[in-house]
C-alpha cells in the first residue's frame, strides 16, 4: 500500500516538473535576437547626455512648483525661478535673440548672482552658529575646521544634487559642474530667506547641511599635529596646571605587540590616558584623549542636538555680527 502511494506521488511530481519546464521553455530565436540587439547597441556608442529640459515632456513651471512642495517650503515663484537662472544662461538667451535680429533682447529672467551672495553669507553664518551652540567648549580652530568641512564644495554639491537641483538649473554649461550645484544651493537658501524669512532659511541649512555631522566623529574634522603642545597652551589659558605625562603600564616589552600606556595629570588630577607602540605615540594619544575630555568631544559624547532652533543660536549670530561690525 505504501509502495503504491509513493509511486503515485512520484509520478505526480514528475508530471508537474515536466509541465513547468515546458511552460518556461525559451524559444530558440530569443538568444540570437538579444545578442544582435546588444551588438547594435554597442555599435552606436555611448548615448549622449542631454539636459532634462530638452525632453518633450518638460514642464518648467511644474518642476518649480514640485521643487518647493518636495521640500515642504513656501517659495515666491518669481524668486525661486530666479534662483535657478545663472548668468551664463541669460547671456546665452540674449545672444540667440541677437542672432535672429532682435536689437534689444529681453529674456524676462533675472540672474541669481544676488541670491548666491546672500545664500553664501547665510550658510556660513548659520553653520558657524549651529556648531558653536552644539559644541560650546570647542576652540576656534576646531569650529573653523568643522565649518570648513561642512561648507566645502564637495559637501554642498552633494546636498544640492540630492535635493534635485541638477535637472532644473538654467545654465549654458552642460554637464552641470559641482560649482554650479553649490551656487544653486546658495541661491535657493537666499530665495527661501526672501520668501519665508530667516527662521525657515536657518531650519533649511540645519536640516540639509548641519545634519551631515550625524553619527560622525567630530574629532576627525580637526587634524591636530602636536596635541601635547596644544594641551599645554589650553591648560595655561584655563589655569589648569602643567600637564604631566606618566607611564602607567607596559605590555609585551621587546615584542612586536608592545604597548605603552601613558596617563596625563594636571595638578595631580587624572585627565586622560592613551596607548601606543612607543612612549611618544602613547603620549600623543593621551594628549588627544585629554583634549577630547576638555573640549566635550569624547568618544562617548552625547549626540549632537539637531533640534536647535533659531532662538537657540541667536546669541552666536549676534556675536558674529558684532565681530564683523568691529
Amino acid at each position: 500500500m505504501f509502495v503504491n502511494l509513493s509511486s503515485k506521488l512520484t509520478r505526480t511530481v514528475t508530471r508537474s516538473l515536466v509541465s513547468a519546464n515546458h511552460n518556461r521553455q525559451v524559444h530558440r530565436y530569443v538568444g540570437p535576437t538579444l545578442r544582435e540587439l546588444k551588438h547594435r547597441r554597442a555599435k552606436m556608442g555611448p548615448e549622449a547626455e542631454m539636459p532634462r529640459s530638452s525632453h518633450s515632456d518638460w514642464n518648467y513651471k511644474a518642476e518649480m512648483f514640485a521643487f518647493g512642495k518636495r521640500l515642504s517650503e513656501q517659495f515666491d515663484s518669481a524668486v525661486l525661478q530666479q534662483a535657478f537662472a545663472h548668468r551664463s544662461f541669460i547671456v546665452q538667451e540674449e545672444q540667440k535673440q541677437r542672432d535672429v535680429g532682435i536689437e534689444k533682447p529681453e529674456v524676462g529672467l533675472k540672474d541669481n548672482s544676488e541670491l548666491i551672495t546672500l545664500g553664501e553669507r547665510l550658510i556660513e553664518e548659520y553653520v558657524e552658529a549651529f556648531v558653536l551652540t552644539a559644541l560650546p567648549k570647542l576652540p576656534t580652530e576646531g569650529i573653523e575646521s568643522i565649518c570648513g568641512e561642512l561648507t566645502s564644495q564637495e559637501k554642498l554639491a552633494n546636498v544640492s544634487r540630492h535635493l534635485g537641483t541638477k535637472d532644473i538649473i538654467l545654465a549654458a554649461e552642460f554637464p552641470i559642474t559641482e560649482q554650479l550645484l553649490v551656487d544653486t544651493l546658495s541661491a535657493v537658501v537666499g530665495a527661501l530667506h526672501k520668501s519665508s524669512g530667516e527662521e525657515r532659511a536657518f531650519l533649511f541649512v540645519r536640516d540639509f547641511i548641519c545634519t551631515q555631522l550625524n553619527q560622525q566623529d567630530v574629532n576627525d574634522y580637526w587634524n591636530i599635529d602636536n596635541p601635547l603642545e596644544l594641551l599645554r597652551e589650553y591648560c595655561k589659558e584655563k589655569q589648569l596646571g602643567e600637564p604631566e605625562p606618566r607611564s602607567i603600564g607596559l605590555i609585551g616589552k621587546n615584542t612586536l605587540l608592545a604597548a605603552q600606556r601613558v596617563a596625563i595629570y594636571c595638578n595631580k588630577q587624572f585627565v586622560g590616558a592613551g596607548y601606543g607602540e612607543d612612549i611618544q605615540t602613547a603620549i600623543d594619544e593621551a594628549a588627544r584623549d585629554c583634549l577630547r575630555q576638555l573640549f566635550g568631544t569624547e568618544l562617548n559624547m552625547k549626540p549632537i542636538d539637531f533640534g536647535l532652533q533659531l532662538t537657540d543660536v541667536a546669541r552666536n549670530l549676534r556675536k558674529r555680527a558684532n565681530k564683523q561690525n568691529c
